[in-house]
């Protein structure tokens, strides 16, 4: 079986390409003085990986290394040092244990971010570690949400909850109580993505909570939003307005291995403020895991 490490090395070869592509042409022959050191800022920029931190990255460039002779190898082992160190603080596993059983997580994201995957891809992991678990389909408004959460449902042994009204608050509250009944250790809950409508969307999003804390007060445990990272900067604003609107306590990106700008999900963690706990990098039930900034930033300068 392929390593995650090489896998997640391939994910990111759109964006790592690019960026050492970009590199090579700018440090060919050529000392690092004001101007590379400004091209070399562009081309963070156009990464995805944000005005502020790319200005960064390239004052703690020239406080080292400017007026030097410096080859392609020097400037991605700095640039992937630094990474590191600012990914670091955020990186946080999702760990569904605790006092409290079930362990309720509410899983947001709009409509094609790979939330409903992302839930079976978890389903899955934790049915191999010996949890039991089952999962709520309260995107009720999408039956093809439902669908495919069925056959991830399937594909994992895990048993799933659907709605026959679009009535997915009054789901999310008869599944808790049988979740109690049975003794569940985690209960998955997805959630429509009609960002469009971005009022009505949060105030169902903040009725589900309401409901949920009536089955137990200190739900949900987790509310973690989905983003897609092939969509850039609106994989940004789309974190502003889920944090604006509901109580977000971490985040999972995933397509990784579809962008060129793998960068912004340093801009996300940085903005937001708030712990990455996975990443994804292709379709495979592999290809979810959590994030580990060591291998984020090497993987992002590997091409």
């Amino acid at each position: 079986m392929t390593s995650w490490l090489t896998r997640l090395k391939e994910g990111l070869k759109k964006s790592s390409s690019r960026l050492t592509t970009g590199i090579t042409t700018l440090l060919t022959h050529r000392k690092l003085d004001d101007e590379m050191l400004e091209e070399l800022e562009d081309l963070l920029i156009t990464s995805d990986i944000g005005v502020a931190t790319a200005r960064d990255l390239i004052q703690k460039l020239k406080k080292k290394r400017f007026n030097q002779d410096i080859t392609v190898e020097e400037v991605k082992a700095d640039f992937a040092e630094e990474i590191e160190a600012l990914l670091a603080p955020y990186a946080r596993p999702l760990v569904p244990e605790g006092p409290h059983k079930p362990f309720v997580i509410l899983v947001l994201g709009v409509n094609g971010a790979g939330k409903t995957t992302t839930i079976g891809k978890l389903a899955y992991q934790w049915k191999h570690h010996g949890h039991q678990l089952s999962l709520v389909a309260g995107d009720t408004f999408r039956a093809a949400a439902t669908e495919q959460l069925e056959i991830w449902a399937n594909r994992a042994g895990v048993p799933l909850e659907k709605a026959t009204t679009q009535d997915a608050s009054g789901l999310i509250f008869e599944v808790l109580q049988k979740a109690q009944a049975r003794q569940d250790d985690i209960v998955l809950i997805d959630t429509a993505g009609r960002l469009h409508n971005k009022s009505e969307l949060m105030e169902e999003l903040k009725k589900m909570r309401r409901v949920i804390q009536k089955i137990d007060p200190t739900a949900p445990h987790a509310t973690i939003l989905v983003l897609d990272a092939t969509t850039g900067q609106n994989a940004l604003t789309q974190a502003k307005v889920f944090q604006e609107a509901v109580d977000v306590s971490g985040l999972i990106v995933t397509k990784l291995d579809g962008t060129a700008k793998g960068g912004v999900l340093i801009s996300i963690a940085q903005q937001t403020g708030l712990p990455l706990h996975a990443i994804g990098v292709g379709e495979a039930i592999e290809d979810l895991h959590p994030f580990v900034a060591k291998e984020f930033a090497e993987g992002l300068l590997e091409g």
